[in-house]
């Protein structure tokens, strides 16, 4: 039951960073930054959907996992990018992305295994 507890943590997160995004931000960042800021929080909410997903539908974690860190990294530099206004966080959010694709390609093989599709 970790990871669901997880992902709704971040859910939590999600909500209240893209309000603070949408509304908190909008005249204190560059139009660049607040793209940066979307963006984090789409792929924030895809993938907290896909961890949620694939807890039910695999009896495996590797896909929840991935889907975690990349939560984490991809999501967290581009918040943190944005907040600090350190550039060189943009250097660490391909991890995070490697990382959603690798859940993905877990949650597939964990679904064909199961012959779910």
């Amino acid at each position: 039951m970790f990871y669901p507890k997880l992902f709704s943590v971040l859910g939590l997160l999600g909500v209240a960073l893209g309000a603070f995004g949408a509304h908190g931000l909008k005249n204190k960042v560059s139009p660049e930054y607040l793209e940066n800021w979307k963006t984090a929080t789409l792929y924030l909410f895809i993938h907290i959907l896909a961890g949620l997903i694939s807890y039910y539908v695999t009896d495996k974690n590797r896909s929840q996992l991935f889907f975690a860190i990349g939560c984490m990294i991809f999501s967290g530099s581009l918040f943190l990018l944005v907040l600090l206004n350190l550039p060189i966080l943009g250097a660490i959010t391909p991890i995070g992305g490697v990382s959603f694709m690798l859940g993905w390609v877990f949650l597939f093989f964990d679904i064909n295994k199961k012959k779910l599709i």
